[in-house]
Formats: C-alpha cells, structure tokens, sequence
C-alpha cells in the first residue's frame, strides 16, 4: 500500500446565522424507536457575509426523542434570499445533556444553551446558478433551542 499523503486538517469558515421560528410541538407518540414530534417552522431570518433570507413557513423539524438525554433532529425548510433566490435546508442535528434539562426543552422552557450538546449537519439546494456552489460543500453547525425559535450558526468546512 502506498504511503498516505499529508492532508490537510479540516477548517472552518462562517456562513450564516439563522434564527428559525417555531410554533407549537405536534406530538405524535411515544413509538418503538422513542418520542416521536413535529415542530412547525413558522418564519424567521438567515444573515450570511454579505447576503440575507427570511424562513420561510411551512417547514417543519422531525424530532426523535431517543431517550431522556438524546434528541435526533430533521428540520427541513425553505430560505428566500433578498435577492429572491430559493435555497431547500435540510438539517440533521443531534441534542444531548442531562435528563431534567432535556425534559425542560421537550416541555418548551428555557434552557441555558451552554447545558446543552446541540450540533447540526445542514446541506443546502438550490436552482440558484449563482448560489449553486452551496450544493457540493459540507457545513457544519451549533445551536441554541429557545421556547420559540432555534438560534444556529453555520460554518463551510473547508
């Protein structure tokens, strides 16, 4: 086998700060896999390096409560550039800490973000000639679940 070239260690740079909107948790159950939810996206704002979007509504975040300290989270939902661009969001993220803050969220009250593992994988779409270079990169995230809204800032891995 040959010998593995040096390469080069993965580094980050800023590509927005988004606060999402939500609304009221849609339960569906508790099923064989864990708590089940729905939460609706209703709006909010994405501000990049020079460039802005608003959320649209109508997105929703799937979440999988696992177990009393782990959520997996799918949100999926829609940005409109000021310049009227569409741009598809999907984001898996993965929340973690202990038990009772964990409870506190899932009931929608406020938690100190500092408590809380909350780190997100978004990819983007767009038909976006200009933006189309979002879609063959990988970004990154952290986040902050308040009682209305999820405050994230997203990074390009370079």
């Amino acid at each position: 086998m040959p010998d593995l070239p040096t390469l080069a260690e993965p580094r980050l740079k800023f590509f927005a700060d988004l606060r999402v909107e939500v609304g009221a948790p849609q339960q569906v159950g508790q099923t064989v896999h864990g708590l089940r939810r729905l939460i609706p996206i209703t709006g909010g704002t994405a501000t990049g390096d020079g460039w802005s979007a608003r959320v649209l509504p109508g997105g929703a975040d799937f979440q999988l409560i696992v177990n009393d300290r782990l959520s997996e989270l799918d949100a999926r939902y829609v940005l409109e550039t000021d310049a009227g661009d569409f741009i598809y969001v999907q984001n898996r993220a993965v929340r973690s800490g202990p038990p009772q803050l964990i409870a506190r969220l899932v009931r929608g009250e406020p938690v100190d973000p500092e408590q809380i593992y909350f780190r997100c994988s978004p990819s983007f779409e767009t038909a976006a000639p200009a933006l189309s270079w979002m879609g063959e990169r990988m970004f990154v995230g952290t986040g902050a679940r308040y009682p209305d809204a999820v405050v994230m800032r997203f990074f390009e891995l370079l």
